[in-house]
């Protein structure tokens, strides 16, 4: 046997006389401070040892004598005897409890990980439940993939060493408050690299949720590693906010802290999904704010500041549920997706993340011909144009957004034939499908969505222009209405729009991504009908001397309705394709199929000529 390196001999592990086994460690060598162990590279007879503990020898030098042998009983001689039992038992023996058993080191990290698991905080979990709500751990456990998260972090806690013992922090901060870390959500569907999502949850059964120095810190970690690896974010955001609490540190007022920019920086180059469901202030909504969507339950509260922050601004004294109610934050815009429980809530952000994360192989298509129907023949009567985006759609593809609000355009994320898009359509049955300030919005930022993404994007007109009028105008409508033509201009992916009925005027164009050329095509269904504002206001401005020159009664209506049919002729879809300015008049039940080749045939700008998006508007 000889040294492989120059060494001093730490201790002999053998005697000659010896019989070892292959793999026994025969001696312990120390070089630079580290011990390299020397073991038998076969069955033998230990002979002659040549050096003691203590001396140095030299790379090369012989170490002992050793003997081949080839008695197996000899060796086995050295093995304690074995029942059958005893081999069952040893077999059934699990790796890691032989590593338990044989390892300290290890024994004290799993069990300080066991401290921070919902199994080892019953009364924490159980004060949760009371509560009608579930754990931070448990919310991730049903986004991710099973086996699939890899946690970030897990052995921090507060920074309050210098106010409390180890043994309380290790007890009730455990992990700061915070759980982060990687896992995979649809793997299933997509595969192992297309499903890897970071996932942050703050933990309210820890301090309240709130931001501590620490998990701040895992914050910016994980934020880093999803902007480097271009990895979609979903942040459980419920908490109070800043915690005054952590002293480790000699911080005063702690605005140095750089969560709030490195979420924001991600805004258009990764998909990020806010979720919530109990109390969400101050810091926790202002992250939450930042969002791509937000998802929350009907009884969650979201609000920048808590009832602390409020009473402390002079402004009243609330109780946290009078403070941004899930109604009040629905209906304004705020809240994405408005769900019952966390269990949806959850089920939502898995379903929103996967139109991010690739094409699906297997889908259904809808029954085409109810689509010839929606439409009623009177031009008049108002209809559901939800019906015709599930009419066009995959069957259970489609998640509508920011339903409570701009209630006057619909939009949702869908598939067609597998593939994501975004769908936009006028809702006839709020201000008659005229455009008001909030539906511009809802509009602009949703178009900012699909671009940042790389969504293609399907219109569905039946408007008869903005909302005018002086209420309008006292809502700023100049300016939220072009926010559609300023998104739209911006676009770089696909955009198809099909009028199902009214396209008229500015609002029409902005529905069409600025002009009925715009889009790689624009078709109308039968119904649909065109002109520079709606046909009724053309009519009476129009022909005002016409109108006039009869006295008010029978005679004046009669001429206005033959006016009124002869615009409507005019400006029929069938009429409006012979002059080009649309691309073609089709069957509604032939829809799907012109999206579908559509999407097939449209190929999105050089990203050269279009950089991505810098950002998505927050509102």
């Amino acid at each position: 046997m000889f040294s492989p390196l120059q060494a001093q001999i730490v201790q002999w592990q053998v005697q000659p006389g010896d019989i070892v086994a292959a793999g026994d460690v025969l001696v312990i060598l120390e070089a630079m401070k580290m011990e390299h162990e020397l073991r038998a590279p076969t069955g033998c007879v230990i002979g002659e040892l040549f050096f003691a503990a203590g001396q140095v020898v030299a790379e090369g030098a012989v170490l002992a004598a050793l003997t081949e042998c080839t008695l197996a009983e000899k060796i086995m001689s050295r093995q304690p005897a074995m029942t059958p039992a005893s081999t069952r038992a040893a077999a059934a023996e699990s790796p890691e409890a032989v590593a338990l058993r044989a390892r300290p080191d290890l024994r004290r990290v799993l069990d300080r990980q066991a401290s921070t698991l919902d199994a080892n905080r019953t009364d924490a979990v159980s004060r949760r439940h009371a509560l009608g709500l579930r754990t931070a751990r448990a919310n991730i456990a049903d986004l991710c993939d099973d086996d699939s998260f890899m946690e970030y972090g897990a052995l921090a806690v507060a920074a309050q060493r210098s106010r409390r013992s180890e043994q309380d922090l290790i007890r009730n901060t455990p992990a700061d408050g915070m759980v982060t870390g990687i896992g995979s959500v649809n793997s299933l569907l997509f595969g192992a690299e297309a499903s890897r999502v970071v996932v942050m949850a703050y933990d309210a059964t820890v301090l309240a949720g709130t931001q501590g120095l620490r998990n701040h810190q895992k914050t910016d970690r994980m934020l880093g590693i999803a902007l480097q690896n271009r990895l979609p974010v979903v942040l459980f955001a419920e908490g109070g906010g800043g915690r005054p609490g952590d002293t480790d540190m000699p911080i005063v007022a702690g605005l140095h802290v750089s969560t709030f920019a490195g979420y924001a920086r991600l805004s258009g180059q990764v998909p990020v999904v806010g979720v919530v469901a109990g109390r969400c202030f101050a810091g926790n909504a202002a992250l939450l704010g930042c969002s791509d969507v937000i998802i929350a339950t009907r009884g969650c509260n979201i609000g920048m500041g808590g009832p602390a922050m409020v009473e402390g601004g002079g402004l009243g004294i609330f109780s946290p549920e009078q403070i941004g109610p899930a109604t009040v934050q629905h209906g304004n815009g705020v809240i994405d997706v408005l769900v019952d429980d966390e269990a949806l809530a959850v089920a939502a952000a898995r379903h929103y993340l996967s139109f991010f994360q690739g094409r699906i192989k297997d889908w259904l298509s809808p029954d085409a011909m109810p689509l010839r129907e929606l439409v009623p023949q009177n031009r008049l009567r108002v209809y559901d144009t939800l019906a015709v985006l599930e009419g066009v759609a995959d069957q259970g593809s489609m998640l509508a957004l920011r339903t409570g609000f701009g209630q006057g355009i619909h939009t949702a994320l869908a598939r067609i034939e597998g593939r994501a898009v975004g769908l936009l359509a006028n809702n006839p049955s709020q201000l008659g499908g005229a455009i008001d300030a909030d539906a511009a919005d809802k509009a602009a930022r949703f178009m900012q969505l699909c671009n940042a993404h790389g969504l293609p994007l399907v219109s569905f007109v039946d408007t008869p222009g903005f909302m005018v009028g002086p209420g309008a105008e006292e809502k700023a409508q100049v300016r939220h209405a072009s926010r559609m033509f300023v998104a739209a201009a911006a676009l770089r992916v696909p955009f198809f729009s099909v009028v199902l009925r009214k396209g008229y005027g500015l609002g029409a164009m902005a529905m069409t991504a600025g002009s009925f050329h715009s889009p790689q095509f624009t078709v109308a269904w039968p119904t649909g009908e065109f002109g520079a504002m709606g046909l009724e206001g053309a009519v009476r401005l129009g022909y005002r001397k016409e109108l006039e020159a009869l006295p008010d009664g029978p005679a004046r209506e009669a001429l206005y309705q033959q006016l009124l049919a002869k615009q409507y002729d005019s400006g029929s879809a069938i009429n409006v394709a012979t002059t080009l300015e649309i691309d073609a008049v089709i069957d509604p039940a032939q829809t799907r199929t012109w999206i579908a080749r559509g999407l097939q045939t449209a190929k999105p700008p050089a990203s050269a000529a279009f950089p991505q998006s810098r950002f998505i508007d927050s509102w």
